[in-house]
């Protein structure tokens, strides 16, 4: 493979770029270009001011073959780092983006490219957000283990001439397994639900207390004699207003106030990310009126026939009609009745996702560090 360092974004490779993610080996919302390009433009909403690009990308035969979106910053373990754009607040999922039959020598060359001068200095790879699931992280391991291997076979000649060939099980010495290390941990609960695409099907399904619980409420916000309805933003021209609520829906919670208060970029960026889903047509954005005041707000993407909630809000003077439990049963059922196949609650193992019926995943970190 022919790799290439890109140290400014590359605006050009948009339609090149989406094409191989419907391919690749990891296909979420936060992988497309325009979202990156987003995020980039912002520094991730200000997270990472001192960033500098480091967007590798793989051609074989001048075919676009994998794309690894890193930039270089210092890590919260003040390592000088390789990570992931979209790295760390604001995405939820994360990867590379390779197809499957090209994954494992994409990694192993990556590696080989990353440990070339053309990189600079770094101390970790450090991939914040994989799913799980995501077959990058066993392939990442396979990478590591080929090279030290490799690595063996060059150093190993010159270390027995000098009689320091050192064992296996010697920490300090290359040997198979050694030269690049992988580790991982998982990070965060990432819950989601299985839709069986009915409504009353999937009510059967969860706990009996819990599904009693969702229609009661459901029942006592319609019987309260307010006007109740929910809906989805969807009028170009309300786009801002309709953004902007939400934004003022969200910080009421004094969690995500202070989250935002962390930069002023922050709500900026999140208007951004915002638009551009709009723009793709991939916004689902929610919203619950009580007598025609905004109660509660879900901004979800709807994208690759799954549901992804990205965030949600509620007006606190409004609790009594439990606007946040309402909207989403309400989302459910239209999920459900539109056939889509999940639910992603994405990260954050708050109880009512499993009351729901979430079912856990999680978010993983993966480090590689060179020995």
């Amino acid at each position: 493979m022919d790799f290439q360092l890109h140290t400014i974004f590359p605006m050009e490779l948009e339609q090149e770029w989406n094409a191989l993610l419907d391919e690749s080996v990891t296909h979420v919302p936060f992988l497309r270009h325009e979202y990156l390009k987003t995020w980039w433009q912002n520094r991730g909403g200000g997270e990472w001011p001192d960033a500098e690009l480091a967007l590798v990308t793989a051609r074989r035969d001048g075919q676009l073959t994998g794309i690894a979106p890193l930039f270089m910053a210092v890590n919260p373990q003040g390592q000088r780092a390789l990570l992931l754009l979209g790295s760390i607040e604001i995405s939820d999922y994360l990867d590379l983006i390779v197809r499957p039959d090209d994954l494992d020598p994409f990694l192993t060359e990556l590696l080989a490219f990353l440990d070339t001068p053309a990189l600079g200095d770094w101390d970790v790879l450090d991939l914040y957000n994989l799913i799980d699931s995501s077959p990058t992280l066993s392939g990442l391991e396979r990478a590591c283990a080929t090279l030290s291997v490799q690595r063996v076979a060059c150093a190993g000649p010159f270390q027995q001439d000098l009689g320091q060939m050192p064992a296996a099980s010697d920490p300090g010495g290359y040997a198979a397994g050694q030269g690049w290390a992988f580790q991982s941990e998982k990070l965060h609960h990432s819950p989601y639900i299985p839709l069986p695409g009915d409504w009353d099907t999937y009510l059967a399904h969860i706990d009996k207390k819990q599904r009693h619980e969702i229609r009661r409420k459901i029942r006592r916000a319609e019987e309260s004699g307010a006007e109740v309805r929910w809906y989805f933003a969807t009028d170009p021209a309300q786009q801002d207003a309709d953004i902007h609520a939400f934004i003022d829906l969200m910080r009421q919670d004094p969690d995500k106030e202070a989250f935002f208060a962390r930069s002023p970029a922050m709500v900026p960026t999140m208007i951004e990310i915002a638009r551009c889903a709009f723009e793709h047509s991939c916004l689902a954005l929610a919203f619950l009126e009580v007598n025609g005041k905004k109660a509660a707000g879900y901004l979800c993407f709807d994208y690759l026939n799954r549901v992804w909630v990205y965030n949600s809000g509620i007006d606190r003077t409004l609790m009594e009609y439990s606007p946040g439990w309402v909207l989403l049963g309400y989302l459910l059922q239209w999920a459900n009745q539109a056939k889509r196949s999940e639910f992603d609650f994405m990260r954050g193992d708050e109880e009512y996702k499993y009351r729901f019926g979430a079912v856990d995943r999680f978010v993983v970190r993966a480090v590689v560090t060179r020995k």
